[in-house]
């Protein structure tokens, strides 16, 4: 049975424009220009171009004001006013335009190399062998097995099998073996190895035999547990050494690459070039804050656009492809309207954001010492700026800040808070700090365990708990006690 009743309720959706604001926040400003060049290839009414270029671009923001159309809706060309697309922008252009650029700056390419790859490299090697048909099709199957660490992680007779399989070339483990020990005379040296064990005992192999080489290549051979462990006076138990012997031994192990393939210069690996959306200096002791001009780019819609739209207000014979054609007009001139405010939106909210952190780390801004961050968290610059959480996250998660320091990453400012000996809030970034700099001053030949750093730290006035300092030692990446003694 059918019935039809009222039903009430209060909902919030988010309009495509502040969707389309949230996505172009959250870039940083490689990927924010990718995107503006994306928009100018969809929508021909978006030009870009210097203040001179153009006088009567950009749109009045007011005059959108009383004009709205829905997905739902359909305007008819005849309730456009065309005066609101031709009107005259009050605000100038260089009023809203932030450049960083100089006029006589030049845009350059970096040319790009196209090295050999990393596997390539190796099949060129085995080039310089003398194997048939037979063997030259199983060591480049080996070849194609190596990860880009340098490593084969399959056991043979996995590859027996899968070569049968897949590449219908049947041969045993011995030829395979066999085969294995070639790549392993490759370049780099240690290449193909089963495991680290392996990957060491190949580049020593490889050096000038010495007295020191061969004790070293004897841990590795039948010590290597104790040597992983540094449990040193079992080996110098063991081999009946002096400790000054042990520790050159023990050097030249400490000089072998445990990943030879990623020590390959032309293995193609992609490398990020960080452009900082934010440069930070010090200007007569005063922090003084730029937006990198290459996210403030200078917007406007089409002359020809907007002449279209005034050929067709002063047509007198209307037909109905002139109004189609002023339909798509209108879409486009809204479209780059609403990308142009998208845009002027993002600025703002990037600068006042990054402003608003500034000034609440300024003593660290000064001074450079990662001591003075105070402890920060998202909501504390949500509340100075009047945005939501979710935005100043978007802000910070990948936007890089140039300082007189370095260049930083937004987020690695925000930081827990914790409590010392006075009762006052420091930051989990301050007490890292001062845990990293005890553990490069300690004695390797005795590190501080967990439990001793946690005292020197509470002599410090910073009570932690041991599980504590585990938690942050990992956060440093440093490893236990045990694996920072050295001989």
């Amino acid at each position: 049975m059918l019935k039809q009743f009222l039903n009430l309720k209060l909902s919030q959706k988010l309009s495509p424009q502040q969707i389309q604001l949230m996505k172009l926040i959250q870039l940083p400003t490689q990927a924010f220009e990718q995107r503006l060049l994306e928009e100018m290839n969809e929508n021909p009414a978006l030009e870009t171009g210097k203040e001179d270029d153009y006088e009567n671009d950009d749109f009045e923001n007011d005059e959108y004001d009383d004009y709205e159309d829905t997905d739902s809706e359909r305007i008819e060309a005849d309730d456009i006013n065309i005066d609101e697309y031709l009107s005259d922008d009050d605000s100038p252009d260089y009023k809203t335009q932030a450049n960083n650029y100089s006029d006589d700056d030049e845009e350059r390419e970096s040319p790009l190399a196209s090295p050999i790859s990393f596997h390539q490299d190796l099949i060129n090697q085995l080039n310089t062998f003398i194997i048939d048909d037979q063997e030259r099709e199983i060591a480049e199957f080996l070849v194609g097995s190596i990860d880009d660490m340098g490593y084969i992680r399959r056991s043979i007779p996995d590859i027996v099998d899968d070569m049968a399989f897949t590449q219908a070339i049947y041969t045993d483990e011995e030829m395979v073996e066999r085969m294995l020990h070639v790549i392993h005379e490759l370049e780099p040296s240690g290449v193909g190895a089963r495991d680290l064990q392996e990957c060491l005992l190949l580049q020593l192999k490889h050096k000038t035999p010495s007295e020191y080489i061969d004790l070293a290549t004897d841990i590795i051979e039948n010590q290597f547990d104790a040597f992983t462990k540094k449990h040193y006076d079992k080996l110098l138990q063991k081999y009946g050494v002096s400790n000054e012997q042990l520790k050159k031994a023990i050097n030249e192990i400490e000089r072998l690459n445990p990943k030879p393939g990623g020590a390959f210069t032309g293995n193609n690996k992609i490398t990020e070039n960080v452009v900082p959306d934010f440069a930070i200096r010090i200007v007569e002791g005063e922090l003084e804050l730029t937006l990198n001009g290459r996210n403030a780019p200078s917007l406007h819609v089409s002359k020809d656009y907007q002449e279209m739209m005034q050929t067709y207000k002063e047509s007198t014979d209307k037909s109905g492809a002139q109004k189609d054609a002023v339909q798509f007009i209108k879409q486009k001139l809204d479209s780059a309207k609403w990308f142009i405010d998208a845009i002027r939106q993002r600025q703002e909210t990037l600068f006042v954001t990054m402003n608003a952190i500034m000034h609440y780390q300024e003593e660290y801004f000064l001074e450079g010492d990662e001591t003075k961050l105070k402890p920060m968290i998202l909501k504390d610059i949500a509340d100075m700026v009047g945005l939501d959480i979710s935005t100043i996250s978007r802000v910070a998660n990948s936007k890089y800040v140039e300082t007189p320091y370095g260049t930083k990453l937004i987020k690695e400012f925000f930081s827990e808070a914790m409590k010392n000996d006075q009762g006052e809030d420091v930051s989990t970034l301050e007490i890292k700090k001062i845990l990293q700099n005890i553990i490069e001053e300690e004695d390797k030949k005795k590190p501080h365990p967990d439990d001793q750093l946690a005292e020197l730290l509470k002599e410090k006035g910073y009570p932690i708990a041991r599980r504590t300092i585990a938690k942050y030692r990992e956060q440093l990446d440093i490893p236990v006690a045990r694996m920072r003694k050295k001989i």
